[in-house]
């Protein structure tokens, strides 16, 4: 397991500092003796083509804080609503979750961008962000992990004392659920920052595009009639693009634990 994760790690780290020569000439797994261009490839990655990575880089993290932070806002809301309060339907609601969840996102995209044209929305940033705001995971990882990490007798004391629903829940709740809010949200900006075929039926204009789409419009370049092949700067994003999400996780793997709420119900 460690191979199949870290070797195309490692494949992408070594690569991202060869030339594009040195790409071909040079065994895969190992530097090109004599040639590091590491940062010649960065500085060309953000200029090329009027530097457009760029404006793909700014995309994506668009992409991201809207559609995974408004995912994991609104998971978070349905999941404490449906671990914590009993109302009609409940069960149906259950199995409507359920029943998305084993859907995959491909099989909605078409019936997705048909609706997108049908109001205009097609080739604009909402027709990414909007689908993204849905996530019936986050939702059925919420609703079991607010119903696990949340006692209710600590909701019926702050109750007893006055306490408002939402003043309970973003007080008291939010604090406990910090764990789960934290694993939806990395779950959520992993699945849209590696989303690809949304993007690449809605979007017409490379300036909307996000690093996934963008990064294979360069990679296509090759196989074109005249088309320069940038194999180099391909790589080189992809090691960009990989980079932002290990920071994402080392920067909130220390909200990413369990057992907040141990101790604080005696039965």
């Amino acid at each position: 397991m460690a191979l199949y994760a870290l070797v195309p790690l490692a494949w992408l780290v070594i690569n991202a500092t060869k030339t594009p020569e040195g790409l071909f000439s040079s065994f895969g797994l190992w530097f090109d003796d004599g040639h590091f261009a590491l940062f010649d490839n960065i500085k060309t990655t953000f200029t090329y083509d009027n530097g457009i990575f760029s404006r793909w880089l700014g995309n994506t993290l668009l992409y991201v804080v809207l559609g995974a932070g408004g995912a994991t806002f609104l998971a978070v809301l349905a999941g404490y609503g449906l671990a914590k309060f009993q109302f009609f339907g409940k069960k149906a609601v259950f199995a409507i979750v359920i029943g998305a969840v084993a859907v995959p996102p491909t099989a909605l995209a078409v019936p997705t961008f048909l609706m997108f044209s049908k109001i205009g929305l097609t080739n604009t940033p909402w027709a990414v962000i909007i689908p993204s705001l849905i996530s019936p995971f986050g939702l059925y990882l919420m609703w079991t992990f607010a119903a696990q990490a949340i006692p209710t007798e600590m909701l019926e004391a702050a109750r007893v004392d006055g306490a408002s629903e939402f003043r309970t829940l973003f007080r008291i709740s939010v604090p406990l659920l910090a764990p789960g809010i934290v694993t939806t949200l990395l779950f959520t900006m992993v699945s849209t920052m590696n989303n690809y075929f949304l993007p690449l039926i809605m979007l017409k204009n490379p300036d909307w595009y996000p690093l996934t789409v963008g990064l294979n419009a360069w990679n296509a370049q090759a196989g074109t009639a005249g088309g320069e092949a940038v194999f180099n700067l391909v790589i080189t994003g992809s090691l960009i693009t990989i980079v932002l999400l290990l920071a994402a996780f080392l920067m909130l793997q220390r909200y990413w634990q369990s057992g907040l709420a141990a101790g604080s119900v005696k039965e």
